[in-house]
């Protein structure tokens, strides 16, 4: 598989995205070692390696859009991940969560089709592989804190913020 990343300094710290050859997201967070988001992408989509490039076409510009002000840029980006069921509809969800809102983890279960599951919700959340494109940040705890964030809770305020128009 024809694997390619870039990594981009934003304002939330440095971003780096995997694509494949199609530009489909893999793997993508707030890190500037890709080995890092490798080892984050199921095993039947994770590459042997990745290129390093300067830009990833259409993933670059939305992120560098996203991060402008365009906070839907990210939205029509292709991802591809790959888990049970329940993760895979889980993750479908959170694309539908709009920009500038939150929902619960509670909220998040129940938009998923299992209100009760708000513990599976949540693993959706930490095993989600492309972070922004697949906006988990957007899911908060019950009483508005932050809950977990792969990528520091600092962060995920930040983004929270950014797309309310705050920060």
């Amino acid at each position: 598989m024809n694997v390619m990343h870039a990594t981009l300094e934003t304002p939330a710290g440095p971003f780096t995205a995997m694509v494949d050859a199609d530009g489909v997201v893999l793997a993508s967070g707030w890190t500037a070692d890709p080995e890092a988001l490798r080892g984050l992408i199921h095993p039947t989509l994770r590459p042997a390696d990745s290129a390093v490039r300067a830009e990833l076409g259409e993933a670059t510009r939305a992120i560098e859009a996203y991060h402008r002000g365009d906070v839907t840029a990210v939205d029509a980006i292709p991802v591809a991940q790959r888990s049970g069921e329940f993760l895979e509809h889980a993750w479908r969800v959170l694309r539908k969560v709009p920009s500038g809102t939150t929902v619960t983890y509670q909220g998040f279960a129940e938009l998923s089709g299992r209100p009760a599951a708000t513990r599976a919700a949540a693993s959706a959340c930490a095993r989600n592989a492309a972070a922004l494109f697949v906006p988990c940040h957007r899911v908060v705890r019950t009483d508005g804190g932050m809950g977990g964030f792969r990528w520091g809770t600092d962060v995920k305020r930040w983004l929270i913020a950014h797309e309310r128009h705050e920060e």
